[in-house]
């Protein structure tokens, strides 16, 4: 039963028409106006009196000269020398949300309610304009309370002001009294009682209850961290230059939907070309390092869950980036059931205006209908792209970092399957690939959605004959599935064709000195324009199956109307002006996915050769984890210690490269291995780095260790870029390093001195240059062992001794040092002498005995 109560009993009638109006609406509307009126004085009356306030502390400081206003980020501000950081929780989200949602009803309420009674007034009826007087109160109010939830977000307030909780709560209290008074008139009076309030106040139910939830717990959802110990001039800057707010993290709402997040950044970019300094920090969920945790840990679970058949990478960046997909398919969702909006109310709005109105103000509400679809279509087309490219870049980062550090944890045996331009490959082709078929991640559900749809719109507009579309479509489809099986082929032939152009093409660019002097180039041109050729066939191929399905689907949207209306003409179905327009709207929307559809088979087929040529490389062997047992410094004085120890370049083999060896370095310690050629002096440094598969025993090194090849490397960039290697500058320890390497005349040599580009593997200097600028470059990293292989062979005998006395009697002489040489001049320096051979030991003092021939084979300890 409905509860009004009126004010007609007052005697007394006000002779304004507004107030008269007022008097005599319901009890309920008369209490919802009174109280937000009310509410909105004390709100401004609040406001007014902080602005006061405000305006007299700045007259205050204004005497200041010195001060200077603080123009810190929103999320990290500073308040007398505390720095405080902020995340925005989804809660204020929702809130922010809640509040302009029940704004814009009530501004639809007050547009409708407005329209109609400046309609009745123009045509001469009597208009009662109390009517429109609860939705401008009520939107009034709730303009001012947005905007008020907005500002806790820039004073990052953890609790909603006293006032704005208790508005939401008699908020609330009214809409349940009016819900009940709404619900038994629609009971008693059925849809007659419906009208824009009735409907406004049922749609704002659920927010309205959600912000009265909010207003008893009272928290804001942003989280304040405050540190008083940092100081905002002493920051430590996480990179120089950048910003730290992450606007699309941080973006509110709005803002989210609008992208105007954008906006500062695209101001700034069109007065000036942007800078370092202007671009801000990624996010941490967008970082490569945390999706490489996400994807490698569930990678690793697949293994491991399973280890006798071959894991599945697809279904492993399925499950680390599930969210962010179905976040992504919920706008993809709604993008696709709006779309079809238009057409399927087309035939509605030529009737319309053909004269016949189905109910009052019908076009207005088809009006509003095309207008709120299509601004829903845009809107979530927008996220959905900028959804997809998020995930992309996710997906491409994490599976970039797997891919770069399994190659640096690749065995041996399996290096010499996959070289670095296979390696490059996998990143630069498979990964972007991978990661592009985030734009086709959707299709294969939209697709058949999408049929749907356009057939039960069709079946509504020509009847029977929809079952020929139908039919058409699924005539074009399977078509081209034995040429989508053919295409897959061809694209595996056509990768391995390129890998293996790439593999020979790196290799005679890695060789090309060797070429140039024995005049091969010519020759190996030819096997290169070969390899390119066959790579062509392959791609001519592929490139021909894509066109012959894109020309079938292509063609499919005019081959399925002509079917559909044929069909209808035949089965003698009365075709209206707007059944054909619908239809036709419905084709023209079809036929964009029937023309995306080979796209999607190309891409899915490229994915899949992709996603196998990953996990096939991810599979591979790796470097045996407890090769090598690393120990922090302290724990004990031995730098090494191999125990009972046997090592084998191939596991399969029964013969391994080292075996039985024994031996215990002291902190400190020189250790010189020689031997003849091919005796195992490299190999043995390997097994302590834990290069070399272990078959039996235990290796310990104690603190870190530099490993200087016998081969330089060199990477590209100048000299002191290659010296100091990342790490920070020290002056004068690069200048102790300069001379210990005898480097400090080659760089007056050099115009630019330590600046000059070496280039490409160091092509600007000589063998010996190279191999000293090695050798600063670990004597920098200044580590606990050092591990030289034969060091000084590249450098003339002058130069060797020079640097052996300064690098590793001097520079070295604290350290551990274990070397590899030939000069036996070196060895009198050395405490222990070793020949991995024979597993010869000589100790200190003992080198003249030991060139006598009376070394001992005991593996002893030292």
């Amino acid at each position: 039963m409905a509860i009004v109560f009126s004010l007609n009993n007052i005697s007394s009638e006000p002779s304004n028409p507004v107030l008269k109006a007022i008097q005599g609406l319901p009890t309920l509307e008369l209490a919802s106006i009174c109280v937000n009126l009310t509410l909105f004085i004390v709100f401004l009356f609040v406001i007014s009196a902080r602005q006061i306030f405000v305006c007299v502390g700045r007259v205050r400081n204004l005497k200041d000269e010195s001060a200077v206003p603080n123009l810190t980020p929103i999320r990290r501000s500073s308040v007398d020398g505390e720095i405080r950081d902020a995340i925005i929780g989804t809660g204020f989200k929702l809130c922010l949300f809640c509040c302009f949602y029940v704004l814009l009803l009530q501004v639809l309420v007050l547009g409708f309610d407005g329209v109609a009674l400046f309609r009745g007034a123009v045509k001469g009826r009597d208009v009662d304009w109390s009517e429109i007087c609860v939705p401008a109160a009520q939107g009034l109010a709730w303009f001012v309370l947005s905007f008020s939830a907005l500002h806790c977000k820039f004073k990052l307030s953890e609790k909603f002001p006293v006032l704005l909780r208790v508005w939401w709560f008699f908020s609330f209290l009214i809409c349940l009294c009016t819900l009940y008074v709404d619900g038994s008139s629609f009971f008693t009076k059925g849809s007659n009682h419906l009208s824009s309030h009735v409907v406004a106040n049922f749609a704002a139910t659920p927010a309205l209850a959600f912000l009265c939830f909010v207003a008893f717990r009272g928290i804001t959802g942003i989280q304040v961290c405050r540190n008083s110990d940092l100081q905002e001039p002493l920051l430590h800057e996480e990179e120089a230059g950048c910003l730290k707010v992450t606007p699309y993290c941080e973006a509110g709402l709005f803002s989210l939907v609008t992208l105007s997040w954008l906006n500062p950044l695209l101001s700034i970019g069109a007065k000036r070309p942007l800078e370092l300094k202007d671009i801000p920090l990624l996010a941490p969920k967008d970082r490569a390092k945390t999706n490489y945790k996400i994807l490698n840990s569930n990678w690793e679970r697949r293994k491991a869950e399973n280890p006798s058949n071959q894991p599945s990478l697809a279904w492993s960046i399925l499950k680390s980036f599930w969210k962010e997909a179905a976040c992504n398919a919920i706008f993809a969702l709604l993008n696709t059931l709006v779309s079809y909006v238009g057409p399927y109310m087309v035939s509605y709005f030529v009737d319309y205006l053909g004269g016949m109105e189905t109910f009052p103000h019908e076009g207005y509400i088809l009006a509003g209908i095309f207008f709120s679809a299509k601004l829903v279509e845009t809107l979530t087309t927008r996220q959905w792209y900028l959804g997809v490219d998020i995930l992309g870049m996710q997906v491409r980062s994490a599976l970039t970092a797997m891919v770069y550090r399994k190659g640096l944890k690749l065995s041996s045996l399996a290096k010499q399957n996959h070289t670095s331009g296979e390696i490059v490959n996998y990143m630069a082709i498979d990964v972007q690939r991978v990661g592009d078929y985030s734009w086709y991640l959707h299709d294969i559900w939209m697709l058949p959605l999408q049929i749907i749809l356009a057939l039960a719109i069709l079946y509504k507009n020509v009847g029977i004959a929809s079952f020929a579309t139908l039919i058409a479509t699924i005539i074009s489809i399977v078509i081209t599935i034995p040429v989508a099986r053919i295409q897959e082929d061809y694209q595996d032939k056509l990768m391995a064709a390129k890998d293996e152009r790439m593999r020979k093409t790196s290799e005679c660019l890695r060789n090309m000195r060797i070429l140039k002097l024995q005049a091969w180039e010519d020759r190996y041109r030819v096997k290169l324009e070969g390899m390119r050729g066959v790579e062509f066939r392959w791609l001519r191929k592929a490139l021909y199956s894509q066109a012959f399905i894109t020309f079938i689907f292509w063609s499919s949207p005019i081959f399925v109307s002509a079917v559909t209306f044929g069909t209808s003409i035949l089965l003698g179905d009365q075709l209206t002006a707007g059944g054909v327009l619908s239809a036709l709207a419905t084709f023209r929307i079809l036929q964009e996915p029937l023309r995306n559809f080979p796209d999607l088979v190309s891409m899915m087929a490229q994915t899949k050769v992709s996603l196998d040529r990953i996990t096939g490389f991810l599979q591979e062997e790796e470097l045996q984890e407890d090769a090598t047992i690393v120990l922090p410094r302290s724990m004990t004085n031995l730098a090494i210690e191999i125990k009972d120890a046997a090592f084998c370049w191939d596991a399969s083999s029964s013969r391994p490269t080292l075996s039985g060896i024994e031996m215990k370095v002291q902190r400190g310690m020189r250790v010189a291995v020689c031997g003849v050629v091919g005796s195992g002096k490299s190999s043995f440094l390997s097994c302590i780095l834990g290069e070399i598969p272990k078959i039996s025993g235990e290796v310990r090194i104690c603190g870190t260790a530099a490993y200087v090849s016998q081969s330089a490397w060199i990477q590209s960039g100048n000299i002191e870029e290659n010296i100091v290697f990342g790490s920070p500058m020290d002056k004068a320890k690069y200048k102790n390093v300069i001379n210990a390497c005898s480097l400090k005349k080659d760089l007056e040599l050099f115009s630019h001195g330590d600046q000059t580009i070496i280039g490409d593997r160091g092509i600007n200097l000589s063998g010996g240059q190279k191999q000293r600028v090695q050798l600063a470059r670990a004597l920098y990293q200044d580590a606990d062992i050092y591990l030289l292989d034969d060091p000084f062979s590249a450098v003339d005998a002058h130069t060797g001794s020079e640097l052996f006395k300064e690098y590793i009697l001097t520079a070295l002489a604290s350290k551990t040092v274990v070397f590899v040489t030939h000069q036996v001049e070196f060895l009198p320096a050395a405490d222990l002498i070793l020949d991995p051979r024979f597993t010869f030991f000589w100790g200190m003092g003992c080198f003249k005995e030991g060139s006598q021939g009376r070394a001992h084979n005991t593996g002893r300890e030292i």
